[in-house]
């Protein structure tokens, strides 16, 4: 299994440009103390690679207000000066255990071709829902090369402020777990319950405990395998650990950072610009040397 494997996927435009090629992997960091993983009842140990997923078929349209151009989806609205997932992307192609990153979208959208890089590739595997897309996910990384039992981080093309830092966390800390995990932030504010009054308006009906409570993000890390099989067993949920839960198995909760955000709302984006802003000043963004800064204003 830690031979190179070479991954060509299908270009989102058939014949008009090159399939990209998912990296070759690189090797583990001594220090994650996870090379190997034991599978089955024999206890054979089987070396395990990391594969990004990034789902983009989406459109986002609760994100984008009357001053952004409406029929661009959320995930390729400029944010500092580039479109948005091209900012995700720079955080997962600089994490150098990961043997290669997909993005998965629509059939027919050919927006990332432009921005064609060897460090990640494209599937028109955009389903109607979320999880077809992840699915179809899945199963292109193992058409292409990937094994089962081999590791998949899913992660919302719309998250632009994850660092590779906090990608890498979740992989040391979930390398050697029997499920695997996500990154999730214990919920910070007190919680309500609430209920329609007779006018229709939202009134609290009770405060409920906030100890055991936490606010899910992603990457979400698990088994390529266990999450195909959970998602065909369980399609209507929102992220993947719901489909792992619902087979039966409980996630590991890492601490993830309230900066990791989903742009969701337009007034997301302000505070996005700010804080990638200032990242890229710092000089602790990578996005100009990965893409050129020729493609900045394409």
């Amino acid at each position: 299994m830690n031979q190179s494997v070479r991954n060509d996927l299908i270009p989102v435009v058939p014949a008009a440009a090159p399939a990209a090629a998912i990296p070759q992997p690189a090797p583990l960091p001594a220090d994650t103390g996870a090379a190997t993983q034991t599978l089955d009842e024999a206890s054979r140990d089987v070396i395990a690679r990391y594969w990004a997923f990034l789902p983009c078929a989406g459109v986002g349209a609760r994100a984008v207000d009357a001053t952004r151009p409406a029929h661009v989806p959320k995930q390729y609205q400029k944010v500092a000066g580039w479109p948005l997932v091209l900012h995700t992307l720079a955080a997962f192609m600089a994490v150098k255990p990961l043997a290669g990153v997909l993005v998965g979208v629509s059939s027919g959208d050919d927006f990332l071709q432009r921005y064609a890089h060897a460090g990640f590739a494209i599937s028109p595997c955009g389903g109607p829902t979320r999880a077809d897309t992840v699915a179809g996910g899945l199963r292109s990384l193992l058409d292409q090369g990937a094994q089962r039992h081999d590791w998949v981080l899913v992660h919302d093309a719309a998250r632009c402020l994850i660092k590779p830092g906090q990608i890498e966390q979740l992989m040391q800390e979930c390398a050697a777990d029997a499920v695997g995990g996500l990154l999730a932030l214990p919920l910070p504010d007190t919680l309500k319950a609430a209920k329609i009054d007779a006018h229709g308006q939202s009134r609290v009906s009770t405060t409920l405990p906030r100890v055991d409570k936490w606010l899910a993000q992603t990457p979400q890390m698990f088994r390529i395998g266990t999450l195909l099989d959970a998602l065909a067993q369980c399609q209507d949920v929102t992220d993947e650990a719901s489909a792992i839960e619902a087979a039966g198995l409980h996630p590991r909760l890492v601490a993830g950072s309230s900066f990791n955000f989903k742009i969701t709302y337009p007034d997301d984006f302000a505070l996005a610009e700010a804080l990638l802003t200032q990242r890229m000043a710092a000089g602790e963004s990578q996005i100009a040397i990965i893409f050129g800064k020729a493609a900045r204003d394409e």
